[in-house]
């Protein structure tokens, strides 16, 4: 089966290799590299160049000025050509060499629609440091509006589900990811399967982790994605989903203060 994974690009010069050592070092090989870059001005286009040949053929590449991340991962969707379509950030890598293998297997092995796990967030400046963790479970019915949501950066579904449901919607700055999810999953009820284990290590820092204010940001967007959905929700919704993230993020930062100290 193969799988095409999408990383979008901008300015990630200090990152993206390591995004790109951690792909080459699957063993799945039946994949389909797609990189989508927005004119960075740093050296990311070099290192593209430089990495373009290791992948043999697999990797496929543009750079233009875009209308924000979730309109570059719209661009990766439409050159992408593999069964299986999963996103991998420029400043995340997978946990280890065995995801794309665990994926095949599940979505082979089971005629599930889409599946997702677990990740870690680490520290920008030092990925050995884990800030916090992100656990999935096993979607039911109605979880959307319980708060619950998988990892996008660990969310893999068939290249024909974004054929017939559509792409990221591009009015919702930081959290059209969820959207997409829920559109998939609660509202259009594809068969799905969650995978007990990490996929990905995420930096803190982007534009979802990067401070209290983004978080905040998204779980406004979330709560706006569910009424656009029809599902009509109270600000409670924003709360359930805030404190969480908040204290975690916040005993984070006081574990780190003690370690440095």
């Amino acid at each position: 089966m193969k799988i095409s994974i999408i990383t979008t690009t901008y300015n990630s010069g200090g990152t993206v290799e390591d995004t790109f050592r951690s792909v080459l070092a699957q063993t799945h090989k039946d994949i389909e590299y797609i990189v989508v870059d927005g004119a960075s001005s740093d050296n990311s286009l070099d290192i593209i160049k430089e990495y373009e040949p290791q992948f043999g053929g697999r990797m496929r590449w543009m750079s233009e000025k875009d209308n924000g991340v979730y309109d570059a991962m719209n661009k990766g969707i439409r050159m992408a050509t593999g069964d299986v379509i999963g996103f991998l950030n420029s400043d995340d890598f997978y946990y280890d060499e065995h995801v794309l293998e665990e994926v095949n297997r599940a979505m082979e092995g089971q005629p599930v629609d889409c599946v997702y796990g677990d990740l870690k967030f680490v520290k920008a400046d030092d990925i050995t440091h884990v800030v916090r963790v992100w656990k999935g479970s096993q979607y039911k019915k109605g979880a959307f509006l319980r708060g619950w949501h998988p990892a996008h950066p660990t969310f893999y579904a068939r290249r024909e589900c974004y054929e017939r449901l559509g792409v990221f919607n591009t009015k919702f700055p930081v959290s059209a990811d969820f959207d997409l999810m829920l559109r998939f999953i609660e509202v259009a009820g594809l068969s799905n399967r969650y995978i007990h284990r990490y996929f990905v290590n995420m930096r803190m820092g982007g534009e979802s982790t990067g401070s209290l204010r983004n978080i905040i940001r998204g779980n406004l967007g979330i709560k706006r994605a569910l009424q656009e959905n029809g599902y009509s929700q109270s600000g409670l919704i924003v709360l359930r989903r805030l404190l969480p993230k908040v204290w975690a993020t916040m005993q984070g930062k006081l574990r780190l203060a003690r370690i440095e100290h």
